[in-house]
């Protein structure tokens, strides 16, 4: 374990887990198109002593906008409820290695909280490295736990009163933007834009996965797929800092694609075609803020910008789902022809 690297094996975990100050956090999450239920596969196989985070109900409740970031009170609330002290250090993981484990990852961070890391693979390396799983009645404490923690954010939000609260915050707003910040940067460009989902959506000729959002991206956004975090084999692990500097310092250039053979005296020269000055990858000297479709896949690319030593990179929460629904002529769209 290092304080400057976001993640941890799945052999540091298996050598300290039980250990009173490591608090384990399963945090799965899946897309809706996905019919799979994260609640459920918990209590039939998580890592041993593991509590299950809800990114569904650890959220901003006055919002329709999915899994917004709560306010500090109710998610001090909720960790207290997961008995995690300010002392504890904190292993995050999900059930496909790496995807919404990112996302809590980084809400403990916002919330002033460094002792937190991601399971490198997740649970799926975690098995594949021969280690067990265990099950879930609906009478174990760690079940009560979670669901108390889903209602201490119910009841801040209903102004009810909580329990004590043992879990301090204090709020980071360098990692945390909404949209008028967003928009903001949309005409000064002080931040580069990177864009975590899939270059159909991002070019808007996909589906998003939502219905009634259009796909397309932020004017001046830059597209890197979160799966380019990872190596190619499962289960899938965070790139070295080396690979992962070359993603990013890449992204956005153009391909060339050859053109033809000109034939000139004594010589032979290959013509080709590209979106020249149309990007010149992303320096990672300036400031990057980090976005996709909901707020959750964002925090990958910020998982693997940390690694590489860029370790105040805000997420913009709303992602592209506020910023599509919000009118063209304000909050402006790259959008496909014919997707109005």
């Amino acid at each position: 374990m290092a304080q400057d690297d976001p993640v941890v094996s799945a052999q540091w975990l298996h050598e300290h887990l039980g250990m009173p100050d490591v608090k384990v956090l399963d945090a799965s999450w899946y897309m809706p198109v996905e019919n799979r239920d994260p609640w459920k596969e918990y209590q039939v196989a998580h890592i041993p002593g593991a509590l299950f985070f809800d990114l569904d109900g650890i959220v901003d409740r006055t919002t329709d906008l999915p899994h917004m970031l709560p306010s500090e009170e109710a998610f001090a609330a909720a960790i207290s409820e997961l008995d995690i002290k300010n002392q504890d250090k904190v292993i995050v993981y999900d059930g496909k290695g790496f995807f919404s484990a990112p996302r809590v990852w980084w809400m403990f961070r916002v919330f002033g909280h460094k002792k937190v890391w991601v399971l490198d693979g997740g649970l799926p390396q975690w098995q594949a490295s021969g280690f067990n799983v265990e099950k879930a009645s609906p009478d174990d404490d760690a079940v009560l736990k979670s669901i108390a923690a889903n209602r201490a954010v119910k009841r801040v939000y209903n102004g009810e009163q909580t329990n004590t609260i043992s879990f301090q915050t204090e709020f980071q707003p360098n990692l945390f933007w909404a949209l008028e910040k967003v928009a903001q940067n949309v005409t000064a460009k002080t931040y580069q834009q990177i864009d975590a989902r899939a270059k159909g959506r991002f070019d808007g000729v996909a589906p998003e996965p939502r219905e009634g959002v259009r796909s397309g991206h932020i004017p001046g956004s830059v597209c890197v797929p979160f799966p380019e975090m990872f190596d190619g084999a499962p289960p899938s692990l965070l790139l070295p800092a080396d690979e992962l500097r070359r993603k990013f310092q890449h992204a956005g250039l153009p391909v060339l694609s050859r053109l033809s053979f000109v034939t000139v005296p004594r010589q032979v020269i290959t013509v080709y075609i590209g979106a020249f000055g149309a990007s010149s990858g992303i320096s990672l000297d300036r400031p990057i803020v980090v976005t996709c479709g909901s707020g959750v896949t964002a925090c990958i690319l910020a998982l693997g910008l940390y690694r590489i030593g860029k370790r105040d990179v805000p997420v913009y929460d709303g992602s592209w789902t506020e910023w599509e629904g919000q009118s063209d002529s304000d909050y402006p769209k790259v959008t496909a022809p014919g997707t109005a």
